[in-house]
């Protein structure tokens, strides 16, 4: 019955059609509307998020400079982004579809999977998310160095010391990437779709920490910068830009080829006869 129910509403979160989004509404039983649920999902699941990785990079990545086999280094820190996002969107993903991100929030829309009005509403949430979980590790380290040294972009704050164009690139396919399989797994559902999101992230993390430190989220990013200095907040509209156009291009792209997809089916595998056509936008 309960997934019977979840499904039903599934279908209509995405226009009859199966599949589709992470998200499926439970009952409003607290007095709150589904949105502000929805954003409160997304503000927890957005501080699990950064409370994991950057807490990692900060008290784990360079534990006693590596004595004793203590240090976890940037595998670790993949790791822990990937971990994070898998519990964040298995507790919270129910409630909200579990974003925890600008770009993937963005993506989805532009993919036609997500509705514009909310965008805004889920982003600030995110970023308040993001900037409480960074404040925490702030308190606990008790110096604002030790998160702002988390903060993302190139030269200085590059792992690697790689500059603008290496880092810009990196952020724009990595995050390309996740929102492509963020649609993907939504759209035709996996037995777990949080598990092969994290998944994702911890490969693109491995492939992106030593170029940029690996953000691919402008609310990690933003949630660090604030602790930076001035060197990472201005170098922060990259950790911005740079996810937010690789998420519109998976979104778009997503959009061209649902298109095709679709008909190609109409044309090469009629309905059967008394199935009604699910819309197609």
């Amino acid at each position: 019955m309960v997934r019977e129910r979840a499904n039903e509403v599934i279908r209509a979160l995405n226009g009859g059609r199966p599949g589709g989004t992470l998200a499926y509404m439970t009952e409003n039983t607290d007095g709150l509307s589904p949105l502000h649920r929805r954003v409160a999902a997304e503000a927890a699941g957005t501080f699990v998020l950064v409370l994991g990785v950057i807490g990692t990079a900060v008290f784990g990545a360079g534990f006693d400079e590596g004595k004793g086999g203590l240090n976890v280094g940037f595998l670790g820190v993949a790791l822990a982004l990937g971990l994070s996002v898998f519990v964040g969107a298995s507790v919270f993903g129910p409630v909200s579809g579990g974003h925890f991100n600008p770009a993937v929030t963005i993506g989805l829309a532009v993919a036609r999977r997500f509705a514009w009005r909310e965008v805004p509403a889920y982003v600030v949430a995110q970023v308040v998310g993001g900037a409480l979980a960074s404040s925490l590790l702030v308190a606990i380290a008790g110096s604002l160095s030790d998160v702002g040294a988390a903060s993302t972009g190139w030269g200085g704050l590059s792992p690697g010391g790689h500059g603008l164009p290496a880092a810009f690139l990196i952020e724009t396919v990595t995050t390309c990437l996740l929102v492509a399989v963020v649609l993907g797994v939504t759209t035709f559902p996996t037995s777990n779709p949080p598990l092969v999101i994290g998944l994702t992230l911890t490969l693109v993390a491995l492939v992106a920490i030593p170029v940029s430190n690996g953000s691919f989220n402008p609310a990690r990013s933003i949630a660090t910068a604030v602790y930076g200095g001035p060197e990472a907040l201005g170098q922060l509209w990259m950790s911005v830009v740079a996810p937010v156009l690789g998420a519109v291009i998976a979104g778009a792209v997503y959009v061209v080829l649902g298109a095709r997809v679709r008909k190609t089916a109409t044309v090469a595998a009629p309905a059967p006869l008394g199935h009604r056509a699910a819309p197609t936008d």
